[in-house]
């Protein structure tokens, strides 16, 4: 009894570590045992085999696809009017056109004329101080009217104004403007020929504006085109318009027209009332 009573405690916990291992161990037996009771009231529930399901009918959405591969091209602007009718317009003498004979579409570029910069070599002035030459301006494509037409510029070797200078150090051969190359006498020279022969002279300048180089004589001007003027006529309204340039407002058909672009075949209109661009097209006669 002296012993249970000195080691009960340790008695106790083998007694309880001994229960935990025995019900370890019967749980080794008692899950396969429930795995397999499981096993036999599920195959006595489901005991035929099981009909799979009949597969789908996707016809009706196959039909869909292959309609949206290839679908409808309807048109409601040439055929349909429904959603774009056709405007009506009084003509000038009270007659009605359609829409497609009216509007900007109607508008027709007679004659598209290049806005040049053109430098002439008028004549040569000598000094005791030295050459000055008289060089004619004309800026076809200036914003202002009054800075269009032609004026006379005096400039000497180095100096320089709006247009151009006259370089001191030109290279041997340069590229023209409407020309082929050409070639100077000396590779460290502004002048090509002299004063006092102004028959042979050749100046060569330095635009301001781009930086390129050009070379000016007696017979032969400078010309570089820096823009564009168009001639229009719209027929409906009998309005004929001359010498247009971009940010020019035509007024026909009850709206403003400005145009906004011109190069070389093609003039842009844009419509105030719905800001719609219109490309018209220049087609010289043969």
């Amino acid at each position: 009894m002296d012993f249970v009573k000195k080691h009960y405690e340790k008695i106790l916990l083998s007694v309880v570590l001994l229960g935990l291992m025995g019900v370890l161990v019967f749980m080794l037996y008692l899950i396969p045992s429930d795995r397999q009771r499981l096993a036999d009231i599920r195959l006595s529930i489901i005991s035929h085999a099981v009909k799979p399901l009949d597969p789908l009918d996707l016809t009706r959405e196959t039909n869909v696809s292959a309609r949206l591969q290839s679908p409808y091209k309807l048109d409601f602007s040439t055929t349909n009017k429904l959603f774009n009718p056709v405007p009506w317009q009084r003509k000038a003498d009270g007659t009605l056109i359609k829409g497609s004979q009216a509007g900007p579409t109607a508008t027709v570029v007679t004659k598209i004329t290049p806005l040049c910069l053109i430098l002439t070599l008028d004549s040569i002035e000598t000094n005791e101080f030295g050459a000055r030459y008289v060089i004619s301006m004309e800026r076809q494509a200036a914003v202002l009217p009054a800075q269009r037409g032609k004026r006379q510029h005096y400039a000497s070797i180095g100096e320089k104004n709006e247009t151009f200078t006259i370089i001191t150090n030109a290279a041997d051969t340069l590229t023209l403007a409407g020309g082929g190359g050409v070639t100077n006498s000396s590779a460290n020279a502004d002048v090509n020929g002299s004063p006092g022969n102004p028959a042979q002279l050749k100046l060569i300048l330095q635009l301001t504006d781009t930086g390129e180089r050009a070379t000016l004589s007696k017979d032969k001007p400078f010309r570089r085109t820096d823009g564009y003027s168009a001639d229009l006529k719209y027929d409906p309204e009998g309005k004929k318009w001359q010498g247009q340039r971009i940010g020019a407002i035509l007024r026909f058909g009850g709206d403003d027209n400005i145009i906004v672009a011109i190069n070389q075949d093609t003039v842009i209109l844009l419509a105030r009332s719905n800001q719609k661009k219109t490309t018209l097209t220049y087609s010289p006669s043969p």
